[in-house]
Formats: structure tokens, C-alpha cells, sequence
């Protein structure tokens, strides 16, 4: 099942169970759990003075009163003392005992904030790192959605120099392609100008002889070729339509043998280079970061058109490279192009060989792009 990074207020998912980043009375508190426990009410304060409290590195559920959701799994984060002090492991248990309880309440969605990154100041790229570890970790072998709420983009940090070489990839190969591109839209058009005219002058009579006042006037004498306006427009449309039925015939003639040898489907094709990978079906979606659920639809229905960040997270999970890539997206309708950010930060990790769907989804994140998987 797949782990997602959402920007939004966590007091209003709709998730299963949500988790508070409580203190050990359990009572309330400022952000977070000040936040909860209002959207809450006063029945969450209520059962949570029957807890007795919390230790740091442990978890307690209760229900979730007025919130959208079903539980609230209350967990005590560590205060970061300079990171000597057993910081980490016991962020680490935090994230462990939230998603031990959500699996024992039968949870399929689960949604967390960033755990001691707040006022207890522990660095935000650390905690988002133990966050993402103690995550990927957990759905190895359990289903579940877990989503990493994010209230503001100032609470996300991925690594400086993660961000720094992807922005430079970036900058060199997004800024600069719309000249490109506009050269090759006018020059197309150029083309299919010229052709056309070039049809037109074929099709356009010779000029009529000059007049000689002396000559006699007969029937004889009357130019052959004369040509009136409507005519001339008459020959100018014959000239396109038949350029157009050249096109139009030359693709209608061999439609039915068109038809009976379509190309393999993104379904198909993503099962052989599953099978070829080695890799059980399991392994397959996981790294992809994709709902067993769609995963198996997708191998059920031969026709299934997936969305881009879908079919660019098989590929991802594939480690294919940049052709491969584009021949597994162009079956599904979709191909890679250096005017889309989300396409050339997908071709800066592929490029790399940087497979880890989670750090490329951290960095689309960065950037305001979609994520991999769904």
C-alpha cells in the first residue's frame, strides 16, 4: 500500500485513524495536539485522562469524537537535546507503536504528522527521514496507506543537496526548451506552408497572353486557360483536399490492418516485465508505491489506462531506463517531455538510477508536482 505526503490540515482527514503528536499527560497541548483535541471536543480530554498518560516512544488510541476520522493514536515524541540522548530510537518507537495500534484496530489509512518537528525542535530533515524509514519498513509486510500530513511547505525539508541537483537538472533542461520548442512549432509550420503553396501553384492555370489591341477578335483567339476568381478558389481547395485525401488514404487503406495488429498494452506489457524482472507481484507494487487493489485490477483488465504518475511509478519500480520508460508510458497514451517539470525531474532521477520512490516522491513534493503511486 502506498506511503503519500499531503499538504494539508490533519484535523480534517479522513483517514482511519490519524496520530496525535501528544505530550505525556495527554491532555492537550499547543500545535498539533492544541489542534486535535479542539476539533475534537470535549469527549477526547474526557477519555484520555483514563489513560494515565504516555511515555515518550509509546502510543495510546481513543476515538476520534468530531473528528472525520475513526480513532486518534496519541504518541509522546522526544525533545531533541542535541541528538546524543537517544533522540532518534525513540522517534523511531513512536512511529513503530502508531503503526502496530492502527494495524490492531484493523486501520487501512493511517495519517501522521511530523512527529517532534515542532516545538520539541527536532531537525526536520531527521525526523522526516526516521518518519520515511520506520514507514517503508512497516509496509514491506502489512497493507495500509499511510500519509505524511504536511501543514506548510516551511515543515518539509528534503536534503540541500538533493534539492540543489535536482533544481540545477531542472533549470538546464525545463527553462530553456520552450525556445526550443517554439523553433520547432514554427518550423513545421513553415513546412506545411510551403507544401501547401507548393500544391497551389501546381494546381493554379498559366497567366493569360498579354492583350494585342491590333489583332482581331475571334473565338479562336480567346485564351484557353482562363481562370475567374471563384475558380482559382475552387483550385486552391482542390489542391488541399487533395493533400488531405492522400493523408486520409493512405491511413483508411490499411485501418483494418491497423486494427487487427495493435501493439501490446500497458497492462500486458507491465505483467511480461514483471515476470521478466524476477520480482513477485508484491514486490512489484510496493516499490511502486500502488494500492495492492489497483495492482490487481490493472493485471485483471487488459484495457486498463492508468494515470501518468501510475504508469511512471511501474516503470520507477522496474529500474527501466529512460527508453523503456517512454515505451512502457506511450502504451498507456502518455510520453516524456522536457516542457513538463514533473517529466524532467522523473528523467533527472531516472538518469541516475535512483529508484527509491520515496525520495523521488519527496522531491516532486518539493517542487508542487504529483506523486508516484496512488
Amino acid at each position: 500500500m502506498p506511503f503519500l505526503i499531503e499538504r494539508n490540515d490533519i484535523t480534517r482527514m479522513k483517514t482511519d485513524a490519524i496520530v496525535n503528536a501528544a505530550n505525556e499527560s495527554l491532555l492537550g497541548g499547543g500545535g498539533v495536539d492544541g489542534a486535535i483535541h479542539r476539533a475534537a471536543g470535549p469527549g477526547l480530554l474526557k477519555e484520555c485522562r483514563r489513560l494515565g498518560g504516555c511515555g515518550t516512544g509509546e502510543a495510546k488510541a481513543t476515538r476520534a469524537y468530531r473528528l472525520p476520522c475513526r480513532y486518534v493514536i496519541h504518541t509522546v515524541g522526544p525533545i531533541w537535546r542535541g541528538g546524543s540522548f537517544g533522540e532518534e530510537e525513540l522517534l523511531r518507537s513512536c512511529y513503530r507503536n502508531s503503526l502496530r495500534i492502527a494495524d490492531e484496530l484493523g486501520a487501512e489509512s493511517v495519517a501522521f504528522p511530523l512527529v517532534s518537528a515542532g516545538v520539541y525542535g527536532y531537525p526536520k530533515r531527521e525526523a522526516l527521514a526516521v518518519a520515511a524509514d520506520e514507514i517503508r519498513r512497516f509496509l514491506e509486510t502489512h497493507d495500509m496507506t499511510v500519509i505524511m500530513v504536511i501543514f506548510d511547505k516551511s515543515s518539509f525539508k528534503i536534503s540541500s543537496e538533493l534539492f540543489g541537483e535536482v533544481k540545477e537538472y531542472v533549470d538546464e533542461n525545463y527553462c530553456g526548451e520552450h525556445a526550443d520548442a517554439y523553433e520547432l512549432s514554427r518550423r513545421r509550420y513553415e513546412l506545411a506552408k510551403q507544401s501547401l503553396m507548393g500544391n497551389y501553384a501546381a494546381a493554379k492555370p498559366a497567366p493569360r497572353p498579354p492583350y494585342e489591341p491590333s489583332a482581331s477578335y475571334d473565338e479562336a483567339a480567346k485564351p484557353a486557360a482562363h481562370f475567374s476568381v471563384p475558380a482559382l478558389h475552387h483550385a486552391r481547395e482542390d489542391a488541399v483536399c487533395e493533400a488531405e485525401d492522400a493523408v486520409c488514404g493512405a491511413a483508411s487503406g490499411s485501418l483494418e490492418e491497423a486494427l487487427s495488429s495493435l501493439d501490446e498494452g500497458f497492462s500486458e506489457n507491465l505483467m511480461r516485465r514483471v515476470i521478466a524482472s524476477g520480482m513477485t507481484d508484491a514486490e512489484c507494487y510496493k516499490r511502486a508505491n500502488i494500492d495492492r487493489k489497483l495492482f490487481s485490477k490493472i493485471r485483471n483488465d487488459k484495457g486498463y489506462r492508468p494515470s501518468k504518475p501510475t504508469a511512471v511509478a511501474f516503470a520507477v519500480a522496474l529500474r527501466l531506463d529512460l527508453e523503456n520508460t517512454a515505451d512502457l508510458l506511450r502504451r498507456a497514451g502518455f510520453a516524456l517531455s522536457r516542457s513538463s517539470r514533473f517529466d524532467v525531474i522523473i528523467e533527472y532521477f531516472i538518469r541516475n538510477e535512483r529508484w527509491d520512490v520515496f525520495e523521488i516522491n519527496e522531491a516532486l513534493f518539493e517542487f508542487d508536482q504529483p506523486l508516484l503511486g496512488c
